[in-house]
């Protein structure tokens, strides 16, 4: 890299971060402009792949140059200014919204969610989205526990489409502000908080589309953040809620509860999260004998939308379950590998979330916003490219709207399969055979030196 004037190197990240901003906000603001992103499926993911570039771009530059206190708090103000933007449009790139707004509606009426279907004729004079539009219509609802309670309280509160997104880009905010908190305290660098705040799959998802997901990956983030210090009840308690607003953060439960030394210590803090998930189920519990039946019921009915690895494994052995078997039992063995070796909690959330994206049935774009938050926690490392870089693909998955509005068929076609995932995948292999290994030192706790940041120092203007 070449040198500069120590004067001049802390005005230019911010600087660069301006002219970033703005580039960036044109985009969603084109977006923004177009409203019904599913009619102009086409354009939108023409201009969020621009803005890929664009965010890349800024990685790189902020990255390379020695952080400003100026720099950080624009990347904080346009990361929200980039929320607001998109918080408006009524949700189009999926329906999910009218399902959670479904639940939530007939918990208003007193019925429990997991016991009946969008598609009960009990329901057909009800003031609700069409039942056609509802995602699963024919299927009693599998989100867990807190989600279900978050649905209640937002149609009491929030019933229109738009607005039914607050709770959700609210926990996306938390997520926001969590890593701002970490890195102004000296754990990261300015870098590592754009590389959530202004990934455009995670403004889309959550400010445009309102995905759940940002309930459990706000959790599993407070969680991850607490757990180093002396609030593990708390921490443990946080993963436990983002397990109940959605399942994947359960594979971390084998590293909390080695790190938390349990069974020979740790009892408070397993016993409260156990106390909080019973609290949040005890209103379903009616439900109960249904539960497995729905799952299968939706594990049968959902699978091959947008997945790779498991397309692969469902080739070659013929077998759906088998498929789905061999992808469990990987991921249930790098849980209890990450547990017996006491992995960096961040490390392991971006392992065990990657593994799962990588061998589920299903792999809806959404889904990819799981990693991103702890690509920012661990910061550079070996994969940290492909990955981001994935999350940006991801919008090729849209592609199935267009054969969905002209023919009624939802089918991912081979084609942008390949165009999503070869070039991640061609990345991944070649960092891992090339690249320098990646520090295994834990993160989380971890101050920056002031000698790691790029000529100058951490706290300039």
């Amino acid at each position: 890299m070449t040198k500069t004037s120590p004067s001049s190197r802390p005005a230019s990240q911010w600087l660069r971060a301006l002219a970033l901003a703005i580039a960036l906000e044109a985009a969603f603001l084109a977006l923004a402009w177009l409203g019904n992103l599913e009619v102009y499926v086409v354009e939108t993911i023409a201009i969020a792949l621009g803005a890929g570039i664009v965010y890349l771009v800024s990685l790189y530059a902020f990255e390379h140059s020695p952080d400003s206190r100026r720099a950080f708090w624009l990347i904080l103000l346009a990361s929200l200014a980039f929320r607001l933007t998109l918080a408006p449009l009524r949700p189009t790139l999926s329906d999910d919204i009218f399902r959670y707004r479904f639940d939530g509606h007939v918990q208003a009426l007193g019925i429990n969610p997991y016991s009946v279907r969008p598609d009960d004729p009990r329901f057909a004079a009800l003031a609700v989205h069409s039942i056609r539009e509802i995602p699963g219509h024919g299927i009693r609802s599998v989100y867990p526990p807190v989600s279900e309670l978050v649905f209640a309280a937002a149609w009491r509160l929030v019933p229109n489409p738009v607005a039914f997104k607050m709770p959700f880009l609210l926990a996306d905010l938390l997520v926001l502000l969590a890593l701002a908190w970490w890195v102004r305290r000296g754990h990261g660098r300015n870098y590592q908080l754009a590389i959530y705040g202004w990934n455009p799959l995670v403004v889309v998802e959550f400010a445009a589309s309102g995905h759940n997901d940002a309930l459990a990956l706000a959790a599993t983030v407070g969680a991850t953040l607490l757990i180093i210090g002396p609030r593990r009840v708390l921490s443990t308690i946080l993963l436990a809620a983002g397990v109940l607003a959605k399942a994947f953060p359960a594979v971390l439960v084998p590293l909390w509860l080695a790190r938390l030394k349990w069974p020979r210590r740790g009892w408070p803090a397993a016993l409260a999260a156990g106390g909080f998930a019973a609290i949040c189920a005890w209103p379903y519990r009616s439900a109960l004998p249904v539960v497995l039946a729905t799952f299968h019921q939706y594990q049968t009915s959902f699978r091959d939308n947008n997945a790779s690895i498991y397309l692969v494994l469902q080739r070659i052995s013929g077998s759906n379950q088998l498929a789905l078997g061999l992808g469990v039992g990987l991921v249930a063995g790098l849980a209890l590998w990450a547990a017996a070796r006491r992995l960096d909690p961040a490390r392991a959330a971006f392992l065990l979330f990657g593994a799962i994206l990588l061998v589920a049935p299903n792999g809806y774009p959404w889904y990819f916003t799981w990693v991103v938050p702890f690509i920012a926690l661990v910061g550079v490392s070996r994969y940290m490219v492909p990955w981001l870089m994935l999350t940006i693909l991801q919008f090729l998955s849209y592609e199935v709207l267009i054969g969905y509005q002209a023919s009624g068929v939802w089918k991912f076609r081979p084609l942008f399969l390949l165009l999503t995932y070869a070039p991640f995948y061609a990345w991944l292999l070649w960092s891992a055979f090339t690249a320098p290994p990646s520090s295994t030192q834990p993160t989380i706790g971890k101050r920056i030196p002031v000698s790691a940041v790029p000529g100058a120092p951490a706290n300039g203007t």
